[in-house]
């Protein structure tokens, strides 16, 4: 019998729980930022194509004296590109000599509540 050596300690039944626990919540905490960061991107895409659409419709009225009157004539004059599937645009003519509306709404949004107050 050797008095200096000692038996390997085996991980009882809570150690593994502990450590799972452990685990699961620095997982869950990563995929929480994940989503925090798409969730920042997508509203970063929206904003920077709305004002890609007013600089568009800026440059017309700039060169030509007047605004488009409609998307279509950005999008075949002044190269105006976007995912017709992923966003809608509406683009609103009062008059030539004033400021159309824009605004930019995402398609693939799941929480879309109308009956909101």
């Amino acid at each position: 019998m050797n008095r200096f050596t000692t038996q390997p300690r085996r991980m009882t039944g809570a150690k593994y729980l502990i450590s799972i626990g452990i685990f699961c919540v620095i997982l869950f905490w990563f995929l929480g930022g994940l989503s925090s960061i798409s969730k920042t991107t997508s509203e970063q895409e929206l904003e920077s194509l709305k004002q890609a659409v007013i600089r568009s419709s800026v440059q017309c009225y700039a060169l030509e004296g007047f605004y488009p009157e409609s998307l279509e004539y950005l999008e075949d004059h002044y190269g105006l590109t976007y995912d017709d599937d992923k966003y809608v645009v509406s683009y609103e003519v009062t008059a030539s000599n004033l400021m159309p509306s824009i605004d930019v709404f995402a398609l693939n949004e799941t929480e879309v509540d109308f009956n909101e107050e």
